[in-house]
């Protein structure tokens, strides 16, 4: 059993990302620590460092138990490593999922129903409110 893995391999293998170029591209963007350290896709993680992941809006712990580069079955990820994220964090997760789009800046992407009701009204109220003006002039 190898004692040290790729931390990109590691990440893809313990099914924390879909795919190993994802997993590479987190940790080029920071995302992923090790020992609180911020690390390249080739440093190697050993047993019993602690991997931080940031998948926003939470950052997940996990210890490593087996260093592996060789994707495993779902049931097997309790031999492999141990979620000791806190429990904060999943409240912080909980919190955004009630909110609802928390990172949608407003007005970007497709309108929602009332966007486009209110677009609507906003279409059909008459240019000239005042009832003194007059187009023809005598």
């Amino acid at each position: 059993m190898p004692t040290e893995a790729r931390i990109d391999k590691w990440l893809w293998a313990a099914r924390i990302y879909k795919t190993r170029t994802l997993a590479a591209d987190a940790c080029k963007n920071n995302r992923i620590t090790i020992n609180s350290a911020a690390v390249k896709p080739s440093r190697s993680v050993k047993v019993g460092d602690e991997v931080g992941v940031k998948k926003s809006p939470i950052t997940y712990t996990f210890r490593v138990l087996q260093a592996i580069e060789k994707r495993v079955g779902a049931k097997l990820l309790p031999e492999i490593l141990e979620n000791i994220t806190p429990p904060e964090q999943y409240e912080l997760l909980e919190m955004s999922r009630i909110s609802g789009f928390i990172d949608r800046a407003r007005g970007t992407g497709r309108p929602t129903k009332k966007d486009r009701r209110a677009l609507d009204d906003f279409a059909d109220v008459p240019l000239f409110l005042d009832d003194d003006f007059d187009l023809e002039e005598d």
